[in-house]
């Protein structure tokens, strides 16, 4: 029997080694695998979060493109007493041009900067439009080589104001200043008198008399004039309409 137990012990190491192993005190036992640092110097397969910070800063450090030329007002020299012919050959040769060339989306309007002015001759009130620029037009547009063509070889045109080779738009401040002036609603009294200058009297309780410009006011449309009574001159003020020049 014993001999028997004793072959079976020979036969089954395992069993000894498993003994051995269970003796073995916990420090001495050899360590297990570290599966976690296996996973972890292995690549991952799983899709990494794009890194959005770099496309921000390459999209603010990319410059952005060139702005077009843009709609503003420009200054055309003419033949003086031509303006409205060349303003109204302007717009004809710009309806007559072909539809695919689209010139009407270029070159907007014409415009011819005047006011009206209050005419006093012979005592008689007459509202005349004056030109405020003699020789010049405004012309409202998008400068491309196509419409600088167009406005420059309309018949009356000398060419534009410019800076060099490069017509130069007008700014904003500029441009309403002077379409203001043409909306005004009062003409402005064009007076040809002056100080010194003598002038007879048509109207009111003076009339006949004769006197001497002492000044005028254009606001209100007065004159003052020295008269002569009795050797002592005497400032009498007048109604425009109320005097002519001798």
């Amino acid at each position: 029997m014993d001999d028997q137990i004793q072959q079976a012990e020979e036969k089954n190491p395992a069993a000894e080694t498993e003994e051995t192993f269970k003796d073995t005190p916990q420090s001495e036992k050899p360590a297990a695998p570290e599966a976690s640092r296996e996973v972890a110097s292995q690549p991952s397969d799983e899709p990494r979060a794009p890194d959005t910070s770099e496309a921000l800063a390459e999209t603010e450090a990319a410059p952005k493109p060139p702005e077009g030329p843009k709609r503003a007002w420009y200054v055309v020299h003419c033949y003086s007493g031509y303006e409205n012919k060349v303003k109204k050959g302007l717009e004809q040769r710009i309806k007559s041009m072909p539809p695919e060339q689209k010139m009407e989306e270029l070159i907007f309007r014409a415009v011819v900067p005047t006011e009206e002015e209050l005419d006093l001759r012979k005592g008689q009130r007459k509202v005349i439009q004056r030109r405020v620029f003699p020789g010049y037009i405004l012309v409202e547009m998008i400068m491309t080589e196509e419409s600088w063509y167009v406005v420059r070889n309309t018949p009356g045109v000398t060419g534009f104001v410019s800076s060099g080779d490069k017509p130069t738009p007008l700014r904003d401040d500029e441009v309403n200043k002077i379409l203001k002036r043409m909306e005004t609603e009062q003409p402005k009294v064009r007076v040809t008198y002056r100080p010194g200058q003598v002038v007879h009297i048509i109207d009111g309780p003076f009339v006949d008399f004769r006197g001497t410009v002492d000044d005028v006011n254009m606001e209100k449309g007065k004159v003052r004039v020295m008269v002569s009574f009795f050797g002592r001159e005497t400032p009498v003020e007048l109604d425009l309409l109320q005097v002519e020049r001798v």
